[in-house]
């Protein structure tokens, strides 16, 4: 899905960068003129944006249509140029291998920007910024008050999400303790039904699941280790034909003219750029 929704090897490595990377991320700019950018779009096209749609508040299915925070940001920033586009649910680990093929022209899943990625795709400017959060429940929240203490004990992720990558890195690749999902929303049942002990996940996504479950008394931790990430919409590595350059146009003019600022209170009710510490600090006390 907050969400930061880096690359292993081959296909792994391809799948990794659909969600947040737990490496230090790095702003994604253009220096080619938008304006022209834009002009050499072929207006008469609708650019297919492929999009793991099950990382709410970010982008998931409702009324079997792509909604959310990231939907609506990439939609208004294209409207704004006037180029049409189509947003079709994707699984996850097949999001980049289907870019690069170019049977979608965009990729949307909360991804981290990171120079890794970026060997390997394009991106937009960033458009949210998040980290890595934990969730346990009361049962074990004396024992888990930070990332460390997840050394030896169960958790789940969404398979190669920086979730993924940063338990690796402490536990070790093949650590039978890592137990990995589809989405987000199987590896929360997996803590609900005691598998885990907790999830590790994107402040965006694991912050907006622990407000919408208040009965399951989950707590949320931020370990100092977590960097910020920064998310990017994805394309063809090399891609030339101005679409990039129309995106990042229409992102400076949906932050210019207020549309942004609305879509962030409609989603988050505050600013994205202070939602992630907020969630985490009215989320870490069970209601």
């Amino acid at each position: 899905m907050m969400l930061m929704r880096t690359i292993l090897a081959s296909g792994v490595m391809m799948a990794l960068m659909a969600c947040s990377g737990g490496e230090k991320s790095t702003p994604a700019s253009t220096n080619e003129s938008a304006t022209s950018a834009t002009t050499a779009l072929d207006s008469s096209k609708t650019y297919i944006v492929a999009t793991d749609a099950s990382y709410a508040p970010m982008e998931f299915m409702e009324n079997n249509q792509v909604v959310g925070f990231s939907h609506d940001v990439l939609d208004a920033a294209a409207k704004s140029q006037n180029v049409k586009l189509d947003f079709v649910n994707t699984p996850f680990e097949g999001l980049f291998a289907n870019v690069g093929k170019g049977d979608s022209d965009i990729a949307l899943a909360s991804i981290t920007i990171n120079d890794e990625r970026k060997q390997q795709l394009d991106f937009s400017d960033p458009y949210f910024e998040a980290t890595q959060m934990i969730v346990t429940t009361e049962r074990n929240h004396d024992k888990i008050k930070n990332f460390a203490d997840l050394k030896t004990r169960a958790a789940s992720v969404q398979s190669a999400t920086s979730g993924d990558l940063i338990l690796q890195n402490l536990q070790g690749k093949d650590s039978a303790n890592i137990k990995r999902f589809e989405t987000m929303p199987l590896a929360f049942k997996e803590l609900e039904s005691g598998g885990v002990d907790a999830v590790v996940g994107d402040s965006s996504v694991v912050g907006y699941y622990v407000k919408q479950h208040p009965k399951d008394k989950l707590f949320t931790i931020v370990d100092p280790s977590f960097i910020k990430e920064q998310y990017g919409f994805a394309f063809r590595k090399g891609r030339n034909d101005g679409l990039r350059e129309a995106i990042n146009k229409g992102l400076s003019t949906i932050k210019a003219n207020g549309t942004y600022a609305k879509i962030e209170q409609q989603w988050f009710g505050q600013s994205a750029q202070s939602a992630p510490a907020d969630v985490a600090s009215s989320a870490s006390t069970p209601k």
